[in-house]
């Protein structure tokens, strides 16, 4: 039986529901990598979402072993679907539904903060602007 979200089903949620395929769009939305699925169509238009590395399109369909990369938001985000749902699903159901293979999450640098000049002092001398240079580094 085919749905209307194009996934075929003889059941419910996972591999043991009968859910034989399912859409990426609809997939890395119901495990919560995009909040929205017009959020997640649209990453995949824009080439963001790939499937055993082959860029993907919406209707791409994804099964269980399936390595899906997603990138965005504030990192790449690296997973093996182990389930297929296509309704989305709770947090913790949702990790369960695939291995999270993702590099760390990098942290971000410090900014230093860069000396700033009070509104009207003019254009800075040769001599603030060196110490200027020598606090940024250059």
């Amino acid at each position: 039986m085919t749905t209307a979200g194009g996934a075929t089903t003889g059941g419910g949620v996972g591999t043991g529901g009968g859910v034989v395929l399912a859409r990426v769009d609809a997939w890395v939305w119901a495990v919560r990598l995009f909040p929205t699925r017009s959020a997640a169509g649209a990453a995949c238009r824009a080439g963001h979402v790939r499937v055993n590395g082959e860029r993907a399109k919406p209707a791409t369909h994804v099964v269980p072993g399936d390595e899906v990369h997603v990138r965005g938001g504030e990192r790449d985000r690296i997973v093996v679907v182990q389930r297929l749902v296509v309704k989305r699903v709770s947090a913790p159901m949702a990790v369960s539904c695939y291995l999270d293979h993702s590099p760390p999450l990098v942290p971000r640098e410090r900014v230093v903060k860069v000396a700033a000049r009070d509104r009207g002092a003019g254009r800075p001398t040769k001599r603030e602007r060196r110490e200027t240079d020598r606090l940024r580094g250059r």
